[in-house]
């Protein structure tokens, strides 16, 4: 890859889809390759997604040798209907065995997918919800707006204005904003703190692995479509698996992309700001070797009027309504470091 691999690892992420939809042995296989190329750290962090009701007791047991310490749960709703709405099999009763049994096990660091404007969802429903999540006790949780794929059989539901795949019941925009907003509001006060647009945790347990994407720290991904952020001579430089199994399976190579240092201020601002905490001026520009606030002085003052920003000494954050604008706010950051 031409890039600076630090072989230890202190973090590792099995996901993307649903891992425990393979048999237990292939888990082992995967987990055997990693220790035999990677060192990993005896304090990593070790995820695995899991989908509810997926926890057969072999499952479990292959987990836990493969020294799995935190899994993710889609659960996506705790009301039934919901869940069923969008080809969820799990029912609540199962999620919340699931959560038992990994506790059992000794794996407590535990996460829960919510998602705010399921089909047939109400402020009622999502109350209910976000009460299951904070009753279960977990340390972390996280919470998607429902972002609709145009080529899903729900996304050509809604373009065409029919009532097959209860299209017609998903809630408008307005409103997945509302329950986005209750969420923050709700899990906060019961201790489960925002620290990133979409995710939640109690003191100490924010998702280390995904901070350093957050961050712009190094990973290396492995399969289809995986990603990779590496160090190189002249900077860090991006990699892409092939998202076609076909090509994928033939071997075909790596897509490259070095970081352009416009690129790489660019990042810092729209991955920094996903952050609660904001990004610091000053320390930005250490790190690049450039003067973030000459560079995006204009954008910045104009988010600051519009409500989006708020600053405090260097530090910039995303306003509540910045975080529901988070992406009109992002883009202001494209292309406008082309000076560098």
């Amino acid at each position: 890859m031409g890039s600076v691999l630090d072989r230890r690892a202190d973090s590792v992420y099995f996901g993307g889809g649903t891992p425990t939809t393979m048999t237990p042995g292939q888990i082992r296989r995967i987990f055997v390759a990693l220790r035999q190329e990677f060192e990993i750290d005896p304090a990593a962090e070790i995820t695995v997604e899991c989908a509810p009701g997926s926890l057969a007791p072999e499952m479990l047991k292959s987990l836990v040798g493969a020294g799995v310490n935190r899994v993710s749960l889609g659960v996506q709703s705790f009301v039934d209907a919901e869940a069923a709405s969008v080809g969820r099999l799990h029912t609540r009763a199962a999620v919340l065995d699931d959560i038992a049994r990994l506790r059992g096990a000794g794996i407590a660091n535990i996460n829960i997918d919510l998602i705010a404007g399921l089909p047939h969802q109400t402020e009622a429903s999502w109350h209910v919800s976000l009460e299951e999540t904070i009753a279960a006790g977990v340390p972390h949780a996280s919470v998607y707006m429902l972002e609709v794929d145009e080529d899903s059989r729900l996304g050509r539901e809604l373009i065409a204005g029919g009532t097959r795949y209860h299209a017609h019941f998903v809630p408008n925009e307005d409103a997945v904003a509302d329950l986005y907003e209750q969420a923050c509001d709700h899990l906060n006060t019961a201790g489960i703190s925002q620290y990133e647009i979409s995710n939640f945790a109690r003191a100490g347990a924010e998702s280390r692995h995904n901070l350093k994407y957050w961050t712009r720290q190094p990973y290396i991904g492995f399969g289809l479509d995986a990603h990779s952020m590496l160090e190189a001579p002249g900077g860090a430089v991006r990699y892409s698996t092939p998202d076609s199994l076909e090509e994928f399976m033939a071997g075909a190579p790596l897509n490259r992309n070095t970081v352009s240092p416009q690129a790489a201020l660019e990042e810092a601002f729209f991955l920094g700001l996903r952050l609660t905490r904001g990004v610091n001026l000053k320390a930005v520009s250490s790190r690049l070797g450039v003067h973030a606030e000459r560079v995006f002085g204009n954008v910045l003052r104009e988010l600051q009027v519009s409500g989006m920003l708020a600053r405090e000494g260097d530090t910039i954050r995303l306003t509540s309504r910045g975080r529901l604008l988070s992406n009109d706010v992002f883009e202001r950051f494209i292309g406008v470091a082309c000076i560098l």
